[in-house]
């Protein structure tokens, strides 16, 4: 925390280039290579200025390096919470490897990976999930993951910890209240019945979080849609129409598709993955054989199930799907409308979320499709905490098993003692995903290291 770092916060090759440096010493290296003071330049200022290393006599000019913009950050008032400069150049190797040469000269070192963000937080700039949405932001590459990633870096997460965390709180200092009158045996400032039902409240809300944890990671990973039903209904020709290319092989002959094809689409700023899988059917060929299990497999990881039939399943095929989809969205797709195939949605039993008909051949009826997948899907609002993070899925999860041991010994009559060390627990459990307490060094290095280098 003592050194000065510096790094280029920019893809090499555009225009422009940013180097950033934050530390004790940053403005007063940078004054070396720029004609600025840095005993009185103003705070949060830009200056058009040039880059130069120090002239080696009075007699020789300065090498001038380039002509930049150099913006002045003075701590806490920066993103690292320190004193910090942006020095934006041309995007030249040659230009922002040698600033970045002479930086290092004259006392800066290079920042490792996440380095400023880490800074940030170890100087109270940002808690931890906050740091982690840094990240999340940086890699987000559709609507969705942008939306989810920006709630969390205004402190969406933060802010629904804090309010359980008052409220786990009030529980335990009340039990504690109890344990510093222990010798009055009838004593008790805590109607058990109250904190129960406050208890139970609690794990309601930090398993609504946990679970959200399924919603937030297919979001992230984009949503998987197995597109199943037997051989030569239009799976595959389906998959090309949705991709907008010839991504699977397309033939007459059963048995074609012997494996999972996967790609991904974006459908109002949200990725959709589409598994294209070998029809489902009775055979001898082993490795067709091992290509059905691997459909039934990707039913049982999709959130959505498109169904192609050319014709009327019959009951035992119908329960089977039923049964595979349980839990899952099924919109059953009759294809070939082109053909004549006129399968009407009152000939199931089975339970479906939605029917339609399509021609794959000629692309009738996907725009439909494509709004059905699309309402699948809840819009989160702002108000709305999704877990993305499998670290913090993680600590919820211990949390809840923390907190209904605790429920358990409320019903049981189990004495405060206990109690408030599970109570404990759970606060200490929830304090890890935000950073609020001492968080080990090994933890706080495998997060940083993931982030880019300048950020």
């Amino acid at each position: 925390m003592n050194d000065t770092i510096c790094a280029l916060a920019t893809a090499p090759g555009g225009a422009l280039g940013i180097i950033r440096i934050s530390g004790p010493k940053a403005l007063p290296i940078v004054s070396i290579l720029c004609p600025l003071c840095c005993d009185t330049v103003a705070a949060n200022t830009i200056h058009y200025t040039h880059i130069a290393p120090p002239s080696p006599s009075p007699s020789s000019p300065p090498e001038v390096i380039d002509e930049a913009m150099v913006s002045v950050f003075r701590a806490p008032h920066s993103y690292t919470g320190e004193d910090s400069v942006e020095i934006s150049c041309h995007g030249s190797r040659y230009i922002l490897n040698k600033v970045l040469e002479l930086l290092v000269e004259h006392g800066c070192r290079m920042a490792q990976p996440g380095e400023f963000t880490q800074r940030a937080y170890l100087n109270g700039k940002l808690d931890l999930s906050q740091a982690e949405a840094v990240a999340d932001l940086i890699a987000s590459t559709n609507r969705a993951t942008h939306h989810l990633a920006m709630s969390q870096l205004r402190g969406g997460i933060s802010s629904e910890l804090a309010t359980l965390r008052e409220q786990l709180l009030k529980l335990t200092s009340l039990l504690e209240l109890e344990l510093d009158f222990s010798d009055h045996e009838d004593l008790e400032f805590a109607d058990r019945t109250e904190l129960l039902a406050l208890a139970q409240t609690i794990d309601t809300h930090i398993g609504r979080l946990a679970n959200s944890f399924q919603m937030g990671n297919a979001l992230k990973l984009g949503i998987p849609v197995a597109i199943v039903g037997a051989p030569n209904v239009g799976k595959s020709t389906l998959l090309n129409q949705l991709l907008g290319e010839e991504r699977a092989i397309v033939s007459d002959i059963q048995g074609t598709t012997r494996d999972v094809i996967e790609d991904t689409i974006q459908l109002d700023g949200i990725t959709f993955r589409f598994i294209d899988t070998a029809g489902i059917r009775h055979t001898s060929d082993q490795i067709e054989q091992m290509g059905i299990e691997r459909t039934y497999q990707a039913i049982q990881k999709a959130r959505i199930v498109l169904w192609l039939i050319d014709a009327v399943p019959t009951s035992a095929q119908q329960q089977d799907m039923e049964e595979r989809c349980d839990g899952k969205h099924l919109i059953i797709v009759s294809n070939k409308t082109d053909k004549g195939v006129a399968v009407d949605d009152s000939s199931f039993s089975l339970q479906h979320s939605s029917f339609l008909r399509i021609s794959a051949k000629f692309g009738t009826g996907l725009s439909e499709l494509k709004k059905l997948l699309i309402a699948t899907i809840p819009t989160p609002s702002d108000s709305d905490v999704i877990i993305t993070n499998a670290r913090h899925y993680e600590a919820l999860c211990r949390a809840q098993a923390a907190l209904q041991r605790c429920i358990t010994g409320l019903s049981t009559g189990l004495s405060g003692d206990l109690l408030s060390e599970d109570l404990r627990d759970v606060l200490n459990i929830l304090a890890e995903i935000t950073g609020g307490q001492i968080t080990p060094q090994e933890t706080l290095n495998n997060i940083f290291q993931h982030f880019c280098v300048g950020k």
